[in-house]
């Protein structure tokens, strides 16, 4: 269903090296805040915290490639949201952009943000996986995980979908589902992007003020305690906050903190 809120939202596509993006925008005179989602979701996964924030700034929320409505990824081709999310940005004429991503999407906006200091404002990094990159036998591995992993996806109908990611994330909102769903059976299975930097690298490289959200490793958080205060030590100009009661989805399983903390932290960049 679309709330009446984000019925006037407009969309669009824009050109990158080899095909384009898909995006979903607020609108409005206000700060540009560009959001990069999660491998297997797409922009509108967003639309909760859209809501919540396009009041105060006009939210363009991209599919990746070979997510949502952007371009397909075949065999063989390689992703780099890096470069995906750098040339989007570049194609929408932003200056001076807040970016926020949450999990691969994250680690993308880290990179974006290191690569091209003078572009990005701010920076907020839902959960990013803070692991070691993959050795060529380990991507291969992990490829093929994500291949069936897309194709028992696939195999299912959107209320299948849904009344399964209800049976599996019952602490999360019932209004996330629809896009959840939707994005399940949208994206490729040659879509998982490849990130071979290092993150200390990248996090080492910010210059703009940060703020890394993280859930509780117990529950499935991707930044563990020991990384947070590593991150922290790297880069003067980040700050870290402890969810409570969320794993690696920190927003949607305590929207009311993320969302708190965000815009503490948005309203003094």
């Amino acid at each position: 269903m679309v709330s009446s809120r984000s019925a006037d939202w407009t969309a669009g596509e824009v050109a990158i090296s080899g095909g384009r993006l898909a995006y979903h925008r607020t609108g409005g005179h206000r700060p540009p805040l560009v959001l990069s989602h999660g491998l297997t979701d797409n922009g509108l996964c967003w639309t909760r915290v859209a809501e919540a924030l396009a009041p105060d700034f006009d939210v363009i929320m991209l599919d990746a490639r070979g997510h949502g409505a952007s371009s397909r990824v075949g065999p063989g081709e390689v992703v780099d949201p890096i470069r995906d999310l750098a040339e989007s940005v570049e194609a929408l004429n932003l200056t001076r952009v807040l970016v926020m991503g949450h999990s691969v999407g994250a680690r993308a906006s880290a990179g974006f943000a290191a690569a091209f200091p003078k572009r990005v404002r701010a920076l907020v990094l839902e959960d990013p996986p803070l692991v070691p990159p993959m050795t060529p036998d380990a991507r291969e591995r992990r490829l093929q995980t994500f291949r069936e992993q897309v194709a028992r996806f696939r195999s299912m109908t959107e209320a299948e979908l849904r009344a399964f990611g209800m049976r599996q994330s019952p602490s999360w909102d019932p209004v996330e589902f629809p896009a959840w769903a939707t994005s399940k059976r949208q994206v490729d299975a040659e879509a998982l992007p490849l990130l071979n930097s290092a993150w200390q690298e990248d996090f080492r490289s910010l210059q703009s003020p940060t703020l890394l959200i993280h859930g509780e490793s117990e529950r499935g958080s991707m930044v563990a305690p020991e990384q947070a205060r590593e991150a922290l030590e790297l880069n003067p100009n980040l700050r870290a906050v402890r969810i409570p009661g969320a794993g690696h989805n920190v927003r949607r399983e305590n929207f009311a903190d993320v969302l708190l903390a965000v815009r503490s932290f948005l309203a003094e960049v």
